[in-house]
């Protein structure tokens, strides 16, 4: 028996960047959904999972929510991605406020 690589289904990656220019301007594609945000904080849903964005005087440049693309100005803190396997017993929220 032979199998050919002609048969392999191929699946559409998942397309996530993120692009971030003198921790003053972030540009994000591949963003499912904005959970949360004020001006030191957001919480997005991405297609590779929960990002938080921590900083001063954040705010959304730009939202386009049919092409999962947000752009966000400030002083760039940190870019965490939340594992939810790790976050079992506290929750996802949990872990954002602990």
């Amino acid at each position: 028996m032979t199998y050919r690589d002609d048969y392999q289904v191929e699946r559409p990656q998942k397309v996530h960047d993120i692009t971030l220019k003198g921790r003053k301007t972030l540009e994000i594609s591949g963003v499912k959904e904005v959970e949360s945000f004020d001006n030191e904080e957001f919480l997005l849903e991405t297609e590779l999972g929960y990002l938080s964005i921590r900083g001063h005087n954040l705010h959304m440049k730009n939202l386009d929510v049919k092409e999962g693309v947000v752009s966000i100005e400030g002083k760039v803190d940190d870019l965490i991605y939340l594992d939810q396997q790790d976050n079992k017993t506290k929750g996802l929220f949990g872990k954002l406020f602990k």
